[in-house]
């Protein structure tokens, strides 16, 4: 087990990062849709172990489904949300998820190798 604060403290700007790319993309055209999602999906792998990080990635998610009038996507992140903010505390998340709807809430998932290094990085250095 690791310490929650120091975790999210660390892994705090590498899912910021990710926010961001997402964002940027959004406001692209409508092919970059898709490569939007991909970075919410990263920025839900790296930070579903903190509860804080993992519901704000899952909220926009939900925001992203607003957006495209995507009403899969937007009512399987309101079960999400309910999820990252009632388990995660517990540790009870599939590790390497990529958070849509698109896939089974409860399923872990490889996680990508830079991501993974990224995660390792921020567990290592929680002081």
């Amino acid at each position: 087990m690791f310490k929650a604060k120091g975790f999210t403290r660390n892994i705090r700007p590498y899912v910021e990062a990710e926010l961001a790319l997402a964002h940027r993309k959004q406001k692209q055209n409508q092919n970059s849709q898709q490569c939007a999602f991909s970075h919410l999906e990263n920025a839900h792998v790296l930070g579903q172990a903190s509860t804080r990080l993992h519901v704000k990635v899952h909220v926009q998610m939900l925001l992203w489904a607003v957006k495209q009038g995507n009403i899969g996507e937007f009512f399987g992140q309101l079960f999400r949300i309910a999820g990252a903010a009632t388990k995660t505390v517990f540790g009870l998340v599939p590790h390497g998820n990529t958070g849509g709807a698109n896939v089974s809430p409860f399923k872990a998932m490889p996680i990508k190798p830079d991501l993974n290094t990224i995660i390792k990085k921020a567990r290592s250095n929680e002081n």
